[in-house]
């Protein structure tokens, strides 16, 4: 709760943020219908209603799954002030984890349902009528936050040895980017690029809620599969980063202390 109501202080960030999400919607969908035009109405799946659909759904989804760059625990690195952070009686994993999944349920409405309302005027969307798919969705969003949240944790620790990670972070907001499918559907990609983005936790981020929400994956066998991959690069990424995490703090020299 403590991250829901620190996140809902910033009112006019979160409208600012809806308004940028909307109109980068509508150049995706134009983009990506137009692509299925040019391909001749249908592309790995996709016509152009169910690639609208697609481009707004990561739109909305892109502020709760913070798909961009977070790096306030490398800030707290850097000044020393991570010092006050290890000594609470709260597990430093688990504090950032609380106040994100704090931070994604306030997001989730004002920053998300905007753009899809947006889309649902001007282009139309293409969603499930069956309450499976959107009980799947539900639980692969959640997934996807702390995916998300573990990956970026992970590259936040890397200051514990640079200090400054920003080279690091551009290089990881672009790879994930576009291999969760950010900018056009995975579906989309060439087999070797395909393969090489399932080897990754990326696709789960944003692919694999989308392909849920919107009923791509049509049985419920399927959706538990899906799930079951997401939940797998959640619980090995949440590992590996409090492995990390112990071998950071073994290291740890706060200058002046």
């Amino acid at each position: 709760m403590a991250g829901f109501r620190r996140y809902a202080t910033y009112r006019v960030a979160t409208a600012a943020s809806a308004f940028t999400n909307t109109v980068f919607g509508l150049l995706r969908a134009s983009i990506t219908v137009a692509t299925v035009g040019a391909a001749g109405g249908t592309l790995a799946g996709y016509d152009a209603r169910t690639v609208a659909t697609y481009a707004w759904l990561t739109q909305a989804l892109i502020g709760p799954v913070q798909v961009f760059q977070w790096t306030e625990l490398a800030q707290q690195v850097r000044t020393g002030a991570v010092a006050v952070d290890l000594v609470r009686p709260m597990d430093l994993q688990a504090q950032y984890l609380a106040t994100n999944l704090g931070r994604a349920a306030y997001m989730l409405l004002p920053r998300g349902l905007p753009p899809l309302l947006v889309g649902a005027l001007t282009f139309g969307l293409t969603l499930p009528t069956d309450v499976w798919p959107w009980a799947a969705g539900a639980v692969s969003v959640l997934l996807a936050v702390q995916i998300s949240f573990a990956c970026q944790f992970l590259v936040n620790l890397a200051a514990f040895w640079l200090l400054e990670i920003r080279g690091v972070m551009i290089l990881y907001v672009v790879t994930s980017g576009v291999l969760c499918g950010l900018y056009l559907p995975v579906h989309w990609f060439p087999p070797w690029l395909s393969t090489l983005a399932a080897a990754t936790p990326f696709p789960s981020m944003l692919q694999t809620p989308v392909d849920l929400l919107t009923g791509r994956l049509a049985t419920p066998s399927a959706a538990v599969g899906a799930l079951a991959v997401q939940l797998a690069w959640a619980v090995g990424m949440l590992a590996l980063g409090r492995l990390v995490l112990a071998v950071a703090t073994r290291r740890l020299v706060v200058q002046g202390g």
